[in-house]
């Protein structure tokens, strides 16, 4: 029932607009709410689960390197471990690095484990499922679909090489509709901008450009890129590193921390009123 439901969505998403096709769907949506015939909350998950087939599993992954995954000999004791640590039900295992992703360990499957301490507790060979390898570069929507019909919550996605590229989970992509999910396992994440005194900002690289050009009149235009990271790894030519000085639209982007994979905080400054834009500086 679940993938006959999901088949459906699309069709009647558009049989609801049925006769107007002339105008894109994205406009009827905002139209029916400002005319009162959708709710607010309700046009904004009709629009997010349309932008699903405009976004990659590239732009909302786990990183290769933030991977929180065991080796195939580390056994089911380092295994559960890291579990109870972290909060995970579910923790990819790798045969001598991380671009060799052989299996998913489920918390269930370990159960046995723990309320027979007497028992021999079996490989991670034998306990782990086959994952999910999925392209980088496939589409939300499609991802979505794909979770559903294949009932696995979890696939790691492999870069143009064939090597690992990052993890991607259902939880994932359903926050890119509903937003942040958290549970009691999750840690209090800070907020994704700060507002500092001077007019400097501090802005988590996923901070949306449509939202920093919104909130506070700072336009960073990109064909490509959506978020702040992007944009400054799109302006660098590569992933930018911790010290490196961007300036445009008026602001000194400092990048405060990051890794090979992403960019994760960033400063903003205003610049003087004489300061030219945009240049690149320390790279």
């Amino acid at each position: 029932m679940e993938d006959e439901s999901e088949g459906r969505i699309w069709p009647l998403i558009h049989k609801l607009f049925r006769g107007r096709a002339d105008h894109p769907l994205e406009e009827l949506i905002q139209e029916a709410e400002e005319e009162g015939e959708v709710g607010v909350q309700d046009a904004t998950v009709l629009l997010k689960v349309l932008a699903l087939g405009k976004k990659l599993v590239a732009d909302v992954m786990v990183p290769r390197m933030d991977i929180v995954c065991c080796d195939v000999e580390d056994g089911t004791a380092e295994v559960i471990r890291q579990m109870i640590e972290r909060g995970h039900s579910r923790i990819p295992i790798y045969h001598e690095n991380r671009d060799n992703m052989i299996g998913v360990v489920h918390a269930r499957d370990l159960l046995k484990f723990l309320v027979e301490p007497g028992g021999a507790a079996a490989p991670l060979s034998e306990v782990m499922r086959r994952p999910l390898y999925i392209p980088e570069t496939k589409n939300l929507r499609d991802m979505l679909t794909q979770f559903q019909k294949e009932r696995i919550h979890i696939a790691i996605a492999m870069d143009e090489y064939g090597g690992t590229s990052g993890l991607v989970t259902l939880e994932d992509v359903l926050e890119e509709i509903v937003g942040e999910i958290e549970d009691e396992h999750d840690p209090t994440r800070p907020a994704e901008f700060q507002e500092l005194d001077g007019g400097k900002l501090k802005l988590h690289g996923r901070f949306p450009l449509e939202e920093l050009a919104e909130r506070f009149s700072i336009e960073l235009n990109s064909e490509q890129m959506e978020t702040l990271g992007g944009y400054l790894s799109e302006l660098a030519g590569r992933i930018p590193r911790q010290g490196d000085i961007f300036e445009a639209a008026g602001y000194r982007f400092t990048i405060i921390e990051a890794n090979k994979r992403l960019v994760r905080w960033v400063l903003a400054e205003p610049l003087p009123q004489s300061a030219s834009t945009p240049e690149q500086e320390n790279l």
